[in-house]
């Protein structure tokens, strides 16, 4: 099996996830966003083809509720993976990419908000080891540009989930094989 592989955008990538995923507006303002500084546009690939994306937002929420209770907490924003490529860990992958940017820049916890209807998304948000936040659902705005460039702006309802990022450091060395048998005293 091919193994994911996610980097963040550049903008010759563009015009191909634009064209797999749709809604080239997105594209081109989460890539603006992450040329000011704004979060970071990761990309994800099965092998040679463009499978999914994800973008690590490092603002305050627009929501008022999550900026009232995670203050300077970024978010996981936009997973998105082509339907055929699904359930072939891209969606981890990507996850997992905007994980490690955070701890590489001093970030200990990440948030993300999930529709409440999206049952799969949160099955694997359960599974890489977020939680319900403790507050109520927030109600967010989506934004999709029409082919015509119609932008529309839809309410949805969503869960709030968060994770606390640990880094992983080894422990202390002891010189001692951990896998040899006890010594008797």
């Amino acid at each position: 099996m091919t193994e994911p592989h996610v980097r963040p955008a550049v903008s010759a990538d563009l015009e191909s996830f634009a064209e797999l995923l749709g809604d080239r507006a997105f594209f081109v303002d989460r890539f603006e966003r992450q040329r000011n500084d704004h979060g970071v546009l990761f990309l994800g690939w099965l092998g040679p083809l463009p499978a999914g994306a994800v973008y690590l937002w490092l603002k305050e929420a627009e929501e008022e509720p999550i900026r009232e209770h995670l203050p300077g907490i970024p978010l996981i924003t936009h997973l998105e993976v082509h339907r055929d490529l699904r359930r072939k860990g891209v969606g981890t992958a990507l996850v997992q990419a905007a994980e490690r940017r955070l701890l590489a820049t001093g970030h200990y916890r990440v948030a993300l908000a999930v529709r409440t209807d999206n049952h799969d998304a949160a099955r694997l948000y359960k599974d890489l080891g977020y939680r319900d936040w403790g507050h109520d659902k927030v109600v967010c705005e989506a934004r999709k540009t029409l082919p015509d460039g119609t932008v529309l702006l839809e309410e949805e309802v969503c869960y709030v989930l968060v994770r606390d990022l640990v880094p992983i450091t080894p422990g202390p060395r002891t010189g001692a094989d951990p896998l040899a048998a006890p010594q008797a005293c």
